[in-house]
């Protein structure tokens, strides 16, 4: 109290100052406390966390015959090395050959993780664990095999399920809610670094919604917990023992861990496992549409107040999206009451509503909120369609310059169709030569775009272009929107308006 009385007399604010060292005094609201161990916790744990090997036989088709090394084998050296006929000589003596002296198949191994979801025996992984296998082996921590098959398995989510059977039940752990852990929370991962076995490593969650390019569903944590490969399929836990994360990739420019790993959130795993457990094989909906972020060019073009939201660039023939109403140019803020933050969200909002269930979709349209009706479909894999030839017979026409986009047009005459292999469905003006230092090669537009709309309106013919671009600068508009075909590929670029 005389610290308090000091203080407070010579700042003559007694009370502030009281409160200012009761507050410094006090715990951390809903901060958890760092644990004394993991020891507890990880026994519990452990036995459900299994390693994952398995054999791929590979057969030599690099090499031909025997007297070839196969590509993976041969050390890279260069052209005319001195060390090359060694090589292949030491390589050829030790390859086993059958009579004929051709190169006999190999085997490939690997390694990784996984963790037992019920008693029964299923066990969760990665899918590209497994992949190509010929044969799985699922090992226990009291160092029991068991030979495991697959129940089914997900590319896009890159997950796979496995089952392994015996006479008693298993060890298992359960789901928790990834949504309710926070960044700063103590995280514990289980798994099968470089082949040494059961190991436990923990740290905190360092970020959420991570996007590493590895699929349409990226939506991962990240950790500084001590991944490394062989990680890969193991579990990440909370502190109450649920499996928050599947330990799935690291970012490493050593190879090893430095302290960068990211998981797949259980909210996101759990759908699809299911889904693979019932029908052997994830069920997605599907909403038959081509998106692309909003950017700020964009937002203003279109008069939302910030960049929100997924652009629908194309809608597919007979899809959910068009037999709805939804149209290229939309922008999808919410679906099924779940607001749409931005592009990444959608596919995974819609991925996960059950088919055949009709909901709410509230799109931008002409500067103003429309909500739509729209029933789901179920999604299914297709190839990708070859892509049209651009196969060029003779110089483009200059066309009409549109000095304020920087970029020049022309009507759609067959000469120019052949020449930029344009569909003869393809309607607009196409674009015949781009001004380098111009905002249409800003943003990445070429010569043989045609152009289908500009500010969500269509045109047919240069002028149409021009008096589009007229109007946007009269009206104080700062970028224009332009609706791009690409070779069937449409796409929405705003471009700014330049001087001129």
């Amino acid at each position: 109290m005389n610290v308090v009385f000091r203080l407070a007399n010579r700042t003559r604010y007694p009370l502030v100052c009281l409160l200012v060292l009761l507050l410094a005094a006090a715990p951390a609201v809903n901060a958890a406390p760092a644990p004394d161990s993991f020891a507890d916790l990880a026994a519990r744990l452990l036995p459900a966390v299994v390693n994952i090997s398995t054999t791929q036989t590979i057969k030599d088709d690099k090499g031909g015959k025997g007297d070839q090394p196969g590509a993976d084998d041969f050390p890279q050296l260069p052209p005319g090395s001195p060390f090359e006929d060694f090589f292949k000589d030491f390589l050829n003596k030790n390859r086993p050959h059958n009579g004929q002296q051709e190169a006999l198949p190999r085997h490939a191994t690997s390694l990784g993780s996984g963790f037992i979801i019920d008693p029964s025996g299923l066990v969760v992984t990665n899918n590209h664990v497994i992949a190509d296998a010929d044969e799985i082996t699922v090992t226990l921590q009291d160092d029991t095999n068991f030979k495991a098959e697959v129940v089914g398995k997900d590319t896009k989510s890159d997950l796979a399920l496995l089952r392994i059977k015996s006479s008693k039940p298993f060890t298992a752990v359960k789901f928790g809610d990834s949504d309710q852990i926070r960044v700063g929370d103590w995280v514990l991962a289980i798994g099968n670094p470089f082949g040494l076995g059961g190991t436990v490593t923990a740290g905190i969650l360092s970020a959420r919604a991570r996007e590493i390019n590895s699929g349409p569903y990226d939506d991962f944590l990240q950790t500084d917990a001590a991944i490394n490969r062989g990680n890969s399929g193991g579990p990440m836990f909370n502190m109450n023992g649920e499996v928050i994360g599947i330990n799935t990739a690291i970012f490493s420019p050593s190879g090893g861990s430095v302290g960068i790993g990211f998981a797949i959130p259980s909210n996101l795993a759990k759908p699809v496992l299911d889904q693979i457990r019932q029908f052997g094989h994830p069920r997605r909906g599907w909403l038959g549409v081509n998106i692309q972020s909003v950017t700020d060019e964009i937002a203003e073009s279109l008069g939302l107040d910030k960049p929100r939201g997924a652009l629908i660039a194309s809608v597919q023939e007979g899809g959910p999206a068009q037999i709805a109403g939804i149209q290229p140019g939309d922008v999808v803020l919410s679906f099924d009451g779940k607001d749409v933050t931005d592009m990444r969200r959608l596919p995974r909002i819609v991925a996960e509503t059950p088919i055949d269930k009709t909901v709410k979709v509230k799109v931008w349209r002409k500067r103003k909120e429309l909500l739509l009706d729209v029933k789901v479909g179920e999604l299914k894999e297709t190839g990708q369609q070859a892509s049209v030839s651009t196969k060029q017979t003779a110089p483009a026409p200059a066309g009409t310059a549109m000095k304020p986009l920087g970029l020049a047009v022309a009507n759609l005459t067959p000469e120019l169709r052949e020449r930029f292999g344009v569909t003869e469905d393809a309607t607009g003006v196409v674009v015949t030569s781009i001004d380098a230092d111009g905002p249409a090669a800003e943003k990445g537009m070429r010569a043989g775009d045609v152009i289908v709309e500009v500010a969500q309106e269509e045109v047919k013919s240069p002028s149409d272009v021009a008096n589009k671009i007229a109007a946007a600068k009269k009206a104080g508009l700062k970028s224009v929107l332009l609706l791009v075909d690409r070779q069937g590929d449409l796409r929405f670029y705003a471009l700014k308006l330049g001087k001129g």
